[in-house]
């Protein structure tokens, strides 16, 4: 019994997808390099984070909780597995934990409190209303952007320069393109719109392969754009057969080799700051691969 209650909950914050989160805030400390120098607020910040993006996947649920039990009748709430008051009060919660360990992980910082709080009202608003609308993926890529802004924001980043935002508009872009690609996903989706949020993940690649050009006193690693264009050709193939034959089961497939992705395209960008130990972000797709076999992520 406690097993299942246990897996109704994991289910209800897509758990394999919060390690997509750390990768963010990892590629942001490896870009103003706080891992080593100050672990403890490293760790405050990946739970801060881990925080924030858990309560979005609750208030998520909560508010499609009507539309679910007509479509996913099996998931946590309209199941009954879960009520709906406890999910309000777990996203409740988890955006409060959130906003709050953002505010103390550097006294003198209000800069990480205001970026939180600012992500924290984002995940409400996208939520509870704009992911019925077009502006859903661009709110869903802003989310993603402030999440790595907030990771850079504990590492004194300079955000009158274009760096932060640069990198960040990299994972934004994409994430907007990842969503876009999803909105059909339970049904046959429309192949135009599958090429067009195609071109839009294509496009944050290609973003973020100008990154070095930021860099005022080093250089990338000369395997840099060779790695960017391996992941862009290992997304590609099930993205593509999705554009060929777009059946939930082909879109869903490509979605969560999209999501996963993202980690390793995190790992990829940090290779431009720190080099090959960038890479270990990757390792974070062993948690959210092995959690993955029981709990759904899309």
């Amino acid at each position: 019994m406690a097993s299942a209650r246990l897996l109704a909950f994991a289910q209800l914050l897509r758990l394999p997808n919060v390690f997509t989160a750390f990768a963010d805030i990892c590629l942001a400390a490896c870009a103003v390099g706080y891992i080593t120098t100050r672990p403890g607020v490293f760790a405050l910040m990946l739970l801060a984070s881990g925080c924030l993006y858990l309560a979005g996947m609750a208030w998520n649920d909560f508010f499609d909780r009507h539309e679910d039990a007509k479509t996913r009748p099996s998931r946590p709430i309209p199941s009954g597995r879960i009520r709906p008051a406890t999910a309000a009060v777990v996203g409740g919660v988890l955006l409060a934990v959130g906003v709050g360990i953002a505010g103390v992980a550097v006294e003198s910082n209000r800069t990480p409190l205001a970026i939180a709080g600012a992500l924290a009202l984002l995940i409400l608003l996208y939520d509870g209303l704009l992911k019925h609308y077009w502006v859903g993926p661009i709110g869903m890529g802003g989310c993603r952007f402030l999440n790595v802004l907030l990771g850079l924001s504990l590492g004194g980043v300079e955000f009158d320069t274009p760096l932060p935002y640069h990198l960040a508009g990299v994972v934004g872009l994409y994430i907007a393109g990842v969503t876009w690609f999803a909105r059909t996903e339970e049904g046959t989706s429309q192949r135009w719109q599958l090429i067009a949020a195609a071109g839009v993940m294509a496009a944050a690649v290609l973003l973020g392969a100008t990154i070095p050009a930021q860099f005022e006193s080093q250089q990338a690693p000369f395997y840099f754009p060779y790695l960017l264009a391996g992941f862009a050709v290992v997304i590609g193939f099930p993205v593509v057969a999705a554009v060929q034959q777009p059946t939930p089961r082909t879109v869903q497939r490509a979605v969560k080799r999209c999501i996963l992705g993202l980690i390793v395209l995190d790992a990829i960008l940090a290779t431009a700051f720190v080099g090959l130990p960038g890479l270990l972000i990757g390792l974070l797709l062993l948690p959210a691969v092995l959690i993955g076999k029981w709990v759904y992520s899309t």
